[in-house]
């Protein structure tokens, strides 16, 4: 496939050359000629020198992705089945995990190739495409899943998602591709707590993958008859967790109609008791002013909000509204209690976040303590020259005295 020649500006040679960032942005280059979704570019330095060939697919994040930064180094089906092969082979002992069979198969730019991500489901495999740019190579990369892989002989089915442009529009959709198509929900089993997971319902499936080391934490060592605050809780699965280590009560929080019927599904799934366990479909913001205001407190409090929200009554960012957000767990929570914070913003670094937490305990005058920090699971491979990509942030604070 013939390539396009793109010249990157002479201040930011190193930063592909040596420091090999695999991400293209439109800012980095002299000029972008008029491209065509998936067509590959060939990155040089204003001398003419060779860095790397990548392809050409618009995302939030950039304008494509470095594939190789080997000259000469075809793109090709066997390109595709070399990367997905490696990736597999780095996860073998997830296959044989007790008591968790749903794990990220392949990491986007971590495993070699930004903008794909593909996820297993108990056999089933979700792909998502994040652009219309890697969605033009979908043959090669299907193609590299069916081929004879021993480990992946048990593979049932096979699902993609699209999340990018679609003339000049944005979708999230899901579609089922080939083989068996999974049951709805399909129950799938992570730390040994099962999940009702819909592998066809639009970008999401009902539990995000890269916090499992996060709700296994607080299953085994801090659910214990603790009660239990969390918010965005999407369809309740830190609450699960919670209540399956012997929390005394939970409560969920979110403004999505249907977390409720969700939440509801996740506890009855797991035989337990809804006696004890509050789903609150609420804004957050509006139900911490009625938590205040009626002096509740919570040993745990867990904040994992999207990286933007927003509300009939504003707009949330975590850059702008982190820190206003501990304050009112701050004010939730009990002395010697854990606030668990956490953020998917790949633009917020971890000094940044943490400065947060810092300026929000310094403002109702509380002292604290990080107890533990986590980043993105084993199974998401991130590479080292891309720090971005490593993008989970979460912090385990035990309140302190005021």
């Amino acid at each position: 496939m013939k390539h396009t020649r793109v010249t990157i500006k002479q201040n930011k040679v190193n930063l592909y050359k040596i420091n090999q960032c695999p991400l293209i942005e439109k800012e980095h280059m002299q000029s972008i000629p008029s491209l065509k979704e998936g067509t590959l570019i060939e990155l040089a330095t204003p001398q003419g020198e060779f860095i790397g060939t990548g392809y050409y697919g618009v995302q939030n994040k950039g304008i494509g992705w470095v594939l190789t930064q080997k000259q000469g180094e075809l793109i090709d089906d066997t390109f595709f089945t070399k990367k997905i092969r490696t990736a597999i082979d780095k996860r073998r002992t997830f296959f044989d995990m007790v008591g968790t069979n749903v794990f990220r198969l392949f990491n986007g730019e971590g495993d070699g190739i930004g903008g794909l991500t593909i996820d297993y489901y108990d056999g089933i495999l979700v792909i998502t495409w994040y652009s219309e740019g890697i969605y033009s190579f979908r043959d090669s990369i299907i193609s590299a899943l069916e081929q004879p892989i021993p480990i992946l002989d048990g593979i049932k089915g096979i699902y993609q998602k699209k999340r990018f442009n679609d003339k000049g529009q944005f979708v999230e959709e899901s579609s089922f591709l080939k083989s068996e198509q999974a049951p709805e929900p399909l129950i799938v089993e992570e730390n040994a707590v099962k999940y009702a997971v819909y592998l066809d319902d639009g970008a999401m499936t009902g539990i995000f993958l890269d916090q499992k080391d996060v709700r296994g934490r607080i299953k085994n060592h801090y659910a214990k008859d603790m009660t239990v605050l969390n918010t965005f809780s999407y369809t309740g699965a830190f609450s699960i967790a919670a209540a399956i280590g012997g929390a005394k009560s939970t409560t969920s929080v979110d403004l999505a109609k249907r977390s409720l019927s969700k939440t509801r599904e996740q506890f009855l799934l797991n035989d337990i008791d809804l006696e004890g366990q509050d789903i609150v479909v609420m804004d957050v913001f509006d139900y911490f002013k009625w938590a205040i205001k009626k002096e509740k407190l919570y040993d745990i409090a867990i904040l994992d909000p999207p990286a933007f929200a927003k509300s009939k009554k504003m707009i949330f960012t975590v850059r702008k509204d982190y820190t206003w957000l501990v304050e009112n767990a701050i004010e939730l929570t009990t002395e010697n209690g854990l606030i668990i914070a956490s953020t998917n913003s790949a633009s917020l670094d971890m000094k940044h976040f943490k400065r947060q937490v810092s300026q929000a305990f310094m403002n109702k005058h509380c002292t604290y303590e990080i107890v533990e920090t986590y980043t993105l699971p084993e199974d998401f491979v991130t590479a080292e020259t891309f720090v971005r990509g490593n993008y989970l942030k979460v912090l385990f604070i035990r309140k302190l005295d005021r």
